[in-house]
């Protein structure tokens, strides 16, 4: 899911430039220290594979570029491992046990439903940040995670290396999978239980 472009215009003193992805959009900007090999220095022309990313004003920017004939060194490789992908299911399925235990099988639907609406909201904004359109607002994506759809979250940002470097984006994230992890322990307790029957019981009628 790494996007392709050319260099389009480079500064080699100044030790940037920008890339024209090869599926048309918006130029992205691109620094030096972002290309995993600095030994190589960029020329316009060159064929480049990078991780979408944004600045610290929405802007889209380049992170983990490779020149063409370059690889990603291993340990960032790693960082695109599977295990984002395995907390996102494993939660799921303990959601799926709490619901065989008891719990009102809604709670499953609805995990299932706002995340896969999450990983979509994720989806759009990476496509809107690639064609300069107008982007998802990152407490949408925020709020979204907070009322369960975090899982799909994680595949997103795993699966399309989208919102996976902004370390305040993921501080924020994190705290909403906390919180609302939480809200999911207190539903498996008697008193839990009843909020959630007494409030599904009132949304029915």
């Amino acid at each position: 899911m790494r996007t392709k472009g050319k260099i389009s215009s480079w500064n080699d003193e100044k030790g940037f430039g920008f890339i024209t992805p090869f599926d048309g959009g918006k130029r992205v900007f691109v620094h030096i220290k972002d290309f995993s090999n600095r030994n190589r220095r960029p020329e316009i022309n060159q064929v480049v594979t990078y991780d979408l990313s944004t600045d610290s004003q929405g802007r889209p920017c380049a992170a983990m570029a490779t020149l063409a004939g370059d690889r990603l060194p291993q340990d960032m490789q790693k960082k695109y491992g599977p295990l984002p992908v395995i907390i996102a299911a494993v939660f799921l399925v303990i959601v799926g046990i709490a619901v065989a235990s008891g719990l009102p099988p809604v709670i499953l639907g609805f995990y299932m439903v706002v995340s896969l609406m999450t990983f979509i909201a994720y989806a759009d904004d990476k496509s809107a940040a690639r064609k300069g359109a107008w982007r998802t607002k990152e407490s949408t994506l925020h709020l979204l995670s907070l009322i369960g759809g975090w899982p799909g979250a994680l595949v997103a940002q795993n699966k399309l290396r989208h919102k996976s470097r902004k370390v305040s984006f993921r501080a924020v994230f994190w705290m909403t999978v906390l919180f609302n992890c939480g809200v999911f322990v207190w539903m498996t307790t008697s008193s839990g239980a009843a909020t959630l029957q007494s409030l599904i019981t009132g949304v029915v009628k």
